[in-house]
């Protein structure tokens, strides 16, 4: 077991500054020195100098276990614990030898007790008497007080225990010095309650769905906003016109959205509510616009639309609207027009009623006049509604704009953008023509056309053309066009005519007879003829001939040629004119003839 180590006995002049520098508030009881066991008694490793410093232990108070502590500071001499405590705690030592010598002989009585307070923790309360060392620790270094890593020190036994054994407690001083002060724990914080439920929004479309002579039947839609908190069920209340008590309907609260409030005295006017209840209250009630007469009805409202009136209703412009619209209903409902939501203008819209149908009147009708046109027929609460759409169209006003985007060849592009007046009808198409600047006539080139840009094609070389765009919907052609400002102008292409290069024809032609000489017999006195036809190139030059003599220019005969058609004519022959003729063509090319033989005839008279 070893020896318990002596603690350093303490003048009374250093017991009076010690206690002149104690903190406010006393520090917490240490526990008799006397509890603490020899093994664990300030090893050397549990002094380091910032759990405990020597002027910042606290003075001991009267009756506790500070006078325990003098009698032990009285033990041993001081320098044998100086001289142990390099040995043992060389860890310990490193901040001591940085402090200076003057500060080593501080008071080492005050160090004692907190020094075995580390050593020795309390049964129950282990880890109090430490940080009840650690609070006084950053006023005695403020002082500058010198550390108790010195002192502890000298409080080392002469045979130190183990190192495992001295390690914990050297590590939970050290960690405890640099705390300022120990934290107090705030209490919890109560939670925030949540906020109280609201109640929910009116209900919805509270309308009277029918009635007899001894009950009514409402009928509602959930609120808009029920919330967080939910909805318990609606409760239905009616007071008689007149008076001011609200009577409960139904007992008990109701999920459902439809209720008949039964036991209803006949004859009455009644003003029927609903409220929505919810665990943050009633909501703000849903009235019925109009009280209810609790009687019987002979028959319920009901418009009959006609089939034509159930789609748009198209008219143009001056037309006459003449539209009857049947009803039943018993007693006499009344009956109510309106217009887009707004009340009829009986200057432009006429209405007559009978006890089975309505008429609307339009004598000429205009464009302001289209809309959505309502009926109503109403008896007591119960009403029916209808509604039809009439569409008064007109012809469409021209397109805004039209452009000439470009020109090439034969070709010219436009584009044109739809009109701003529509005639309160769709535009079905566009209608394009053009026109020479030299005649100025316009004609169609496109029709009935659904896009909003066209390229006008087979157009003339060298013509300028003019375009104009009209605008086409149901009613017809807009009597306006919108006309290009630019010309297109179709531009002469560079054309040289060079005519093809023919081989002159040959037609040189060696004379040649197609119509032969014909052997002929002729009369004394009886003038005949020769006929031959012939043909050559260059024309061939013709000569006659008798028995193989050129005849010459014999007025006996008489020479023709026309159009290679060659004849000759002998006059009054006589028998010495008879014999061979001959037809001779000759040309540059060569000679070509045909021959005849004419034989002269003597007459002989008869004798009588």
């Amino acid at each position: 077991m070893p020896a318990k180590p002596a603690p350093i006995k303490k003048s009374p002049a250093k017991k009076a500054a010690a206690k002149e520098e104690k903190p406010a508030e006393p520090a917490p009881e240490a526990p008799p020195a006397e509890a603490a066991p020899p093994a664990e008694a300030a090893p050397a490793e549990a002094a380091p100098a910032e759990a405990a410093p020597a002027e910042a232990a606290p003075a001991p108070v009267e009756g506790e276990a500070a006078p325990a502590a003098e009698p032990a500071a009285d033990a041993a001499p001081a320098p044998a614990a100086e001289e142990a405590a390099p040995a043992e705690a060389p860890a310990a030592d490193a901040p001591a030898a940085e402090e200076p010598a003057a500060e080593a002989d501080a008071p080492a009585e005050a160090a004692a007790a907190p020094a075995e307070e580390a050593a020795a923790p309390a049964p129950a309360e282990g880890d109090a008497p430490a940080e009840a060392a650690a609070a006084p620790a950053e006023p005695a270094a403020e002082e500058g007080a010198a550390p108790a890593a010195e002192a502890p020190a000298a409080e080392a036994p002469a045979e130190a225990p183990t190192e495992d054994a001295a390690a914990a407690p050297a590590e939970a001083p050290a960690e405890a010095a640099p705390a300022e002060a120990a934290p107090v724990e705030e209490p919890p914080k109560p939670p925030t309650p949540p906020p109280p439920p609201e109640p929910t929004s009116a209900p919805l479309n509270l309308t009277v769905e029918d009635v007899n002579a001894t009950s009514v039947t409402l009928k509602w839609q959930q609120p808009e906003t029920i919330g967080d908190s939910g909805l318990d069920g609606y409760t239905v209340e009616y007071c008689k016109e007149g008076a001011a008590e609200w009577v409960v309907a139904n007992a008990e609260l109701t999920v459902a959205t439809k209720l008949v409030v039964a036991g209803l005295t006949t004859g009455d006017v009644l003003n029927m509510r609903v409220v929505a209840v919810n665990p943050g209250g009633r909501s703000e009630p849903a009235v019925l616009a109009e009280a209810v007469p609790v009687r019987d009805l002979v028959e319920r409202p009901k418009v009959r639309l006609p089939r034509s009136l159930r789609t748009r209703y198209v008219r143009k412009v001056g037309a006459q609207i003449n539209l009857v619209i049947p009803f039943l209903g018993k007693p006499k409902p009344v009956v109510s027009w309106t217009k887009d939501g707004e009340p009829l203008d009986t200057k432009r819209v006429g209405i007559r009623n009978s006890d089975r149908d309505s008429i609307l009147f339009i004598r000429t009708s205009e464009r302001e006049d289209s809309g959505v046109y309502e009926i109503t027929v109403k008896i007591d609460s119960f009403l029916d509604k209808a509604s039809l759409t009439l569409q008064i169209v007109d012809l469409p006003g021209p397109p805004t704009s039209v452009k000439l985007v470009d020109t090439w060849g034969f070709n010219a592009a436009l584009e044109w953008t739809p009109p701003k007046d529509s005639g309160n009808t769709e535009i079905t198409g566009y209608n394009v023509q053009k026109a020479d600047k030299k005649t100025g006539e316009w004609f169609t080139v496109l029709e009935n056309y659904h896009r909003l840009n066209a390229t006008i094609s087979d157009l003339i070389m060298g013509n300028s053309y003019n375009f104009r765009v009209f605008s086409v919907n149901k009613v017809g052609v807009s009597e306006k066009s919108v006309t290009t400002k630019e010309v297109a102008t179709i531009q002469k292409t560079g054309i040289v005519y060079t005519p093809p290069e023919y081989q002159e024809h040959d037609f040189s032609e060696v004379p040649k007879f197609t119509a032969p000489l014909i052997d002929r017999a002729a009369t004394v006195g009886y003038t005949t003829k020769l006929l031959c036809a012939v043909r050559g190139c260059p024309k061939p030059k013709i000569e006659w001939l008798k028995n193989q003599m050129v005849i010459g220019d014999d007025p006996k005969y008489r020479q023709l040629s026309n159009l290679g058609v060659c004849s000759l004519e002998i006059r009054k022959p006589c028998s010495f004119d008879g014999g061979v003729y001959t037809c001779r063509a000759k040309n540059d090319n060569g000679v070509a003839t045909v021959s005849c033989k004419l034989e002269v005839k003597q007459v002989i008279i008869p004798e009588k």
